[in-house]
């Protein structure tokens, strides 16, 4: 059965959205730690290629992936096993794999990271596999951390001549304090005489009240808003750089945003800012439903008969249903709830909605962002 244009019931994820939003009081004061981040204060990436072992039947094939068959000879080699012909090597319980980690901003030698391990080749499982001694180096090439340890995997997969099961990935895994930090990233930060507050959203209102914040707390000029992302601070005297960091960065503000509508076509979820407004338009969604059904006959011949076959009849049913389709007028400069009544009065779906919102953007009446994701 095909239905074309059918109209659902209520909002959907729309009416979902719009609770979510109206629940919480749109100028919130949240605090300064929240919305941005401290220049210098950062994660690097780690990244580095090793091997899995111990795995039971379920590693990379060895014909499939050269290059585990290279890192396995180029290990034993080391290890002193000398004159090994790769082409011989027919194991399947080793896994080349990615390792990736984050470096914690001001990490010190010695200090343990998770790691994270997910197969290169034609592995199946990382299931009871042991990741070797793997370097991690940052993006300047240098080693920052070493892996090794026993991977932890959520996933699981069985399978018989006939059918599987599989749940999750069993090819990505996991190591917890898999890593040990090897070299700190040097970065002295009670040396410094001023530093940066990054916002995660750039906004010139919002860089402003942390100004004044900050100003309030410090002191008249001790911060200057540089951009919509970039708020300096001096520090006053010779004050500890830590302590007066802690101090801002427990400082509320309230934040502006640009109004926006955000949808995501591929599940149907719309997301509406408190801040858009919408000018005065006439809404009218179709109501069209088309219903293909499908069925099959059997005609059987006769109990005695001669050159009789069964022949199988196919039969199909279509019916088209038109609804009347009702105006709404949305009266200018309406808010978000005023929008949801709106929409829920002409009784569309969250798939129709988006059409809608597009209709209405192209008209300019829509006094906000569409982001479409």
């Amino acid at each position: 059965m095909s239905v074309f244009g059918s109209l659902a019931n209520g909002l959907g994820a729309v009416a979902m959205g719009a609770a979510l939003l109206l629940a919480c009081p749109a100028g919130a004061d949240v605090r300064i730690k929240d919305i941005a981040s401290f220049e210098g204060v950062r994660e690097n990436h780690l990244i580095g290629y090793g091997l899995v072992v111990g795995l039971l039947g379920t590693g990379d094939r060895m014909t499939n992936s050269p290059f585990t068959r290279e890192a396995v000879k180029g290990m034993l080699e080391r290890l002193g096993v000398a004159n090994l012909d790769g082409d011989l090597l027919k194991t399947k319980n080793t896994a080349a794999v990615m390792v990736t980690s984050k470096l914690p901003p001001f990490a010190r030698r010695g200090a343990p990271i998770d790691v994270n391990v997910a197969s290169l080749g034609d592995a199946t499982s990382l299931r009871g596999g042991t990741l070797l001694v793997t370097p991690l180096s940052g993006a300047d090439g240098e080693v920052y951390a070493v892996a090794q340890g026993p991977v932890a995997v959520s996933g699981f997969l069985a399978q018989g001549n006939a059918g599987s099961v599989q749940e999750g990935v069993p090819t990505i895994a996991r190591i917890d304090s898999g890593a040990i930090v090897e070299r700190e990233v040097g970065f002295e930060l009670r040396e410094l005489d001023s530093f940066r507050i990054a916002l995660a959203v750039p906004d010139f209102t919002t860089a402003a009240r942390i100004g004044d914040a900050v100003n309030d707390r410090l002191g008249a000029g001790s911060a200057r808003v540089l951009d919509p992302g970039t708020v300096e601070v001096r520090l006053p005297g010779k004050g500890d750089v830590a302590e007066t960091v802690a101090a801002i960065e427990s400082l509320t503000v309230q934040p502006d945003s640009t109004a926006r509508v955000v949808v995501d076509e591929k599940s149907g979820t719309i997301v509406i800012g408190a801040n858009v407004r919408i000018g005065q338009v006439a809404i009218s969604q179709g109501g069209l439903t088309v219903r293909v059904r499908e069925r099959y006959n059997v005609s059987q011949p006769n109990p005695i008969s001669i050159g009789g076959t069964t022949v199988v009849v196919p039969e199909t049913d279509i019916d088209v249903e038109e609804r009347d389709s009702k105006f709404t007028i949305l009266q200018g400069d309406v808010s978000l709830q005023d929008l949801v009544d709106g929409l829920n009065a002409i009784g569309v779906g969250a798939r129709q909605t988006i059409s809608i919102l597009q209709a209405i953007k192209a008209s300019g009446a829509l006094h906000a962002d569409l982001e479409i994701i």
